[in-house]
């Protein structure tokens, strides 16, 4: 969700990107530190900061929180329970809830059933471990992260040693998960409550119901305290363990040691057939098929097309491949021997997809920080190296320019990776760490930069658009962004720049003089839409109570306006026959989850409202080529008609976290690549997968941190993730190891 107008844009030096919920104690939002690492922050209500019982309950969370670590769960990485406004800075975990998946897929089953229960024993113990019981495990705060589940949300948790808070007898928990002493006195509960709310869960998992649901809160806890679980629907070798856990004594209950292994026995581990492989090649998925083979008793849990392979067995048949070096090796056919899979083409027919690349190109690997023949060297002494940086790159005539956090522009040879220029731009006062700069475009020669400054609390004190020669990084012209409702953007031929007030300018690419000026509505924060075709600026209103957005039509000759409305879930992704594509978010969920396609005409306001086949798109939409691509967590790629929202194709990559989907239509490939650096190619018509490389960045964080993305330039790939690695390779030989540039 957009930020609201009364959120805050920075919090403790992690600017704030997006708004992931809010609850009753605060508001959570997703933010990025200057090295580009993404955190979830967790912010307290103004009304509450005051409170002295409140800020000593979250400063207790705060301490019980950094007691946990492990695999499952989300750790604290800072937090400042002594602001104005407390804050904390977890982990942040791409991936949907258990109770969004299970709402969206159905109820959970084989390999992926048994990686959520034995994480959770796992999570559970790291948490108990470290003297904490959770008191509110339930299905909204379990994440189904690519790798594995993770526990967050500790608001209510406390020191297993610590009773002050909760001597009142004071009720927290959520009913349907709740143990019977959490009804009846608060003081004793302990751990094997944790293991109440475990049994709980489980059940819900795989039957999407809880043990004790009822129609009310309150029949539901005389059922929790009195009453059997209902588990007749619970499979049989699963249904004790669910019942000794949800035994009403806390001592009958299992530890979780003994838990771990009677899980294990119930859910065993799936016969090799089963389990998914890391293949050379794939065969496409028929429209509307599931991505994966269903097994009788999946198919009776879920709707067709819904299942998915567990996320746990896919992480671990990547490591398991990497382990056993099939890296560069799956850029080969199926049919190859193992013994020649080293050197060779991508597949038997990549002569005839790959044409070579230009002469005198080599496969190359550089970082932000590397040093420049001109310009400035290094920019030592203001925090401003590029190290750590997320790249964002814009290929251009043998070039690649890029910009990044904490990184001034540099221009990139596109045949050897040599950083052939730094643009020496750092304004005096500048705050270490405290300076962004993002490459536009590039047109008529000139580089077009947009560059953000940040005092030391990273609160904005100015912003502005730079024209840079492209042979010299030598500055033509620049001029002043004002505000902050509109962000500088490229587009149309014509660089637009936010001034003061809500007006827009926009400029000449070569000289930086005026074309034409147009004033935003007020009350609303506006942003570019990337289109093929048209110039665009969606504005989202600041009010929560809203009904619809404006999308204003803007005529590149004159800047003349035309208004449409628009729904207020809505974002603007693309063109298609002349047509606007937006796709309508399902409001009820923190990930990219979109129920409908509606296409306007930008002339008349007319709209097609389409509904997507199976009920809804998961995942990172990309609109290119005249096909809406969707590219989730666990690597899925989903290729999806935008006129009629049929799937065409699912297919399963190993990659982690992969960015958004790069169709290269000249060479019916689509290329998408992981934080590490692990790259995937994929036929466009088909979603065959061609092949997968080995990772090329030794900083990236996974977990917390998306951004990579692939850039097709003249034959060749550009490369960028989101520690400030850039590299270039050639799609018709990804096993060719990089030249350092």
């Amino acid at each position: 969700m957009a930020l609201n107008k009364d959120d805050p844009r920075s919090v403790g030096g992690y600017r704030l990107l997006d708004r992931l919920g809010a609850g009753g104690m605060g508001a959570v939002y997703r933010g990025r530190s200057r090295s580009g690492r993404e955190v979830a922050v967790k912010v307290v209500h103004a009304q509450y900061a005051e409170d002295a019982v409140f800020r000593t309950r979250f400063r207790q969370e705060i301490a019980a929180a950094r007691r946990v670590s492990g695999a499952f769960t989300a750790p604290v990485v800072d937090a400042d329970p002594e602001a104005a406004r407390p804050w904390m800075a977890t982990q942040y975990v791409p991936g949907p809830s258990l109770a969004a998946s299970i709402r969206d897929r159905g109820p959970l089953r084989g390999a992926e059933l048994r990686g959520l229960a034995l994480g959770l024993v796992e999570a559970l113990r790291e948490i108990h471990r470290a003297g904490v019981v959770h008191r509110d495990l339930k299905p909204a705060n379990v994440l189904m992260a690519g790798d594995g589940p993770r526990v967050i949300d500790f608001g209510i948790s406390r020191a297993a040693e610590n009773h002050t808070l909760t001597e009142t007898g004071q009720m927290i928990g959520t009913p349907p998960f709740m143990s019977p002493e959490q009804f009846t006195d608060a003081r004793s509960v302990g751990p094997a409550s944790d293991v109440f709310s475990l049994g709980a869960l489980l059940a819900y998992a795989v039957t999407g119901r809880g043990p004790f649901d009822a129609d009310s809160p309150y029949v539901t806890a005389f059922r929790v305290v009195n009453e059997e679980p209902d588990l007749e629907a619970v499979p049989a070798p699963l249904r004790e363990v669910v019942r000794r856990c949800l035994a009403k004594d806390p001592a009958h209950r299992p530890g979780l040691d003994e838990l771990a292994g009677e899980l294990a026995r119930a859910l065993p581990e799936p016969a090799p057939g089963d389990a998914p492989t890391v293949t050379l090649r794939r065969d496409p998925v028929p429209a509307g098929e599931p991505a994966a083979p269903e097994t009788p008793a999946a198919r009776a849990g879920a709707r067709p097309g819904r299942r998915r392979r567990a996320r746990a067995l896919l992480a671990a048949a990547t490591a398991a491949a990497l382990a056993l070096g099939l890296t560069a090796y799956l850029a080969l056919g199926p049919d190859q021997e193992a013994g020649k899979r080293r050197g060779g083409t991508a597949s038997p027919s990549g002569a005839a997809r790959w044409a070579s690349p230009p002469e005198g190109w080599r496969p190359w690997q550089t970082t932000l920080h590397a040093s420049a023949a001109r310009g400035l060297v290094k920019a030592r002494g203001f925090g401003l190296d590029g190290s750590g940086a997320a790249a964002q790159c814009v290929p251009s005539r043998g070039a690649v320019y890029c910009g990044g956090d904490a990184a001034l522009p540099v221009r990139l040879d596109a045949s050897t990776g040599a950083t052939e220029w730094r643009a020496d731009l750092v304004p005096s006062g500048t705050a270490a760490g405290g300076y962004d700069s993002a490459v536009l475009g590039v047109r008529d020669g000139v580089v077009l930069v947009r560059q953000t400054r940040y005092d030391e609390d990273m609160n904005l004190e100015d912003s502005s658009v730079v024209g840079l020669d492209e042979a010299t990084g030598r500055k033509v012209w620049t001029r002043t962004a004002g505000g902050d409702h509109v962000e500088a953007f490229f587009s149309s031929g014509l660089v637009l720049v936010p001034g003061r007030g809500r007006s827009l300018t926009a400029v000449a690419p070569r000289t930086g003089a005026e074309r034409w000026t147009v004033e935003l509505p007020a009350g609303r924060f506006c942003s570019f839409p990337e289109t093929e075709q048209g110039l665009y600026v969606e504005c989202m209103p600041d009010e929560e109570d809203a009904t619809d957005s404006l999308l204003l039509v803007l005529d590149p000759a004159d800047g003349s306006v035309r208004r449409l409305r628009t729904p207020i879930a809505s974002g603007v992704f693309g063109t298609v026959d002349g047509r606007l594509l937006l796709l309508t978010a399902d409001e009820a969920e923190s990930g990219d989850v979109f129920t409908e396609i509606l296409l306007i005409d930008p002339e008349t306001g007319a709209r097609e409202r389409i509904e997507p086949a199976g009920g809804g798109l998961r995942g990172a939409g990309t609109l290119r080529d005249g096909t809406l691509w969707f590219t989730t967590p666990d690597g899925a790629v989903t290729a999806v008609s935008p006129r009629t929202g049929s799937v065409r194709w699912r297919t399963r990559t190993t990659l982690e976290q992969p960015g958004a989907a790069a169709p290269d239509p000249r060479t019916h490939t689509l290329y998408l690549a992981s934080p590490a650096g692990r790259v995937a190619a994929l036929d466009t018509r088909e979603g065959t997968l061609l092949w997968e490389t080995h990772p090329r960045s030794e900083g990236a964080v996974l977990g917390g941190v998306t951004g990579s993305a692939v850039l097709p330039h003249e034959g060749t790939l550009v490369v960028t993730t989101p520690d400030g690695t850039v590299f270039g390779m050639d799609p018709g030989h990804p096993d060719r190891e990089p030249v350092p540039g």
